[in-house]
């Protein structure tokens, strides 16, 4: 378990090591809190991996659906923190290619919540947190899907004319991209 005075004290004590004095910043700060919220209250479809147990600002966020058009793949998304975390969204980029309304093949999502503003009033403020990041995404394989502004307008208008060829589409993608 992170906690706040252990990372102080393993900076502190790297600083003193190297003989500088290192602050640590405000991202870090709240990170650190963050994503001990975000690890107790993952939807159990979500795994976070860190390739950096020390760099909290940089992650991998794996989906696994349950239930709906993605179900039994793996999504990965690569999720970075900026500096100027809470004030700015994280930056979310898909690496797992598929075929859905509100992700570009690209993988750019469309989530009101990773908008620095935005017209439903749903973008992101400070008071927003990792937990809501992570539970947004989740939910794009589920209930969240917008049809109405898509990122990838083929999918939704696909989805529109016909359903079962979404389906099917949206399974080989799934088959060819998303599979462990």
């Amino acid at each position: 378990m992170i906690t706040l005075r252990g990372k102080l004290k393993k900076d502190n004590d790297i600083a003193n090591s190297k003989n500088y004095n290192r602050r640590v910043s405000i991202r870090d700060k709240l990170l650190i809190k963050e994503v001990q919220e975000m690890e107790q209250t993952l939807p159990v479809t979500c795994k976070v991996t860190f390739k950096d147990p020390h760099c909290l600002h940089e992650f991998i966020l794996l989906i696994m659906p349950d239930e709906g058009y993605w179900i039994g793949g793996h999504f990965y998304f690569q999720i970075y923190i900026s500096e100027d975390y809470n004030m700015a969204p994280p930056v979310v980029k898909c690496l797992t290619k598929l075929w859905h309304p509100n992700i570009s093949e690209d993988g750019d999502v469309c989530l009101s919540i990773l908008r620095q503003s935005s017209i439903d009033g749903m973008g992101w403020a400070p008071t927003r947190k990792l937990k809501d990041v992570v539970w947004g995404l989740n939910s794009l394989f589920t209930d969240l899907l917008n049809f109405d502004d898509p990122l990838n307008r083929d999918a939704a208008d696909l989805f529109i004319k016909d359903k079962e060829s979404f389906r099917s589409k949206v399974k080989d993608y799934v088959m060819q991209y998303a599979k462990r």
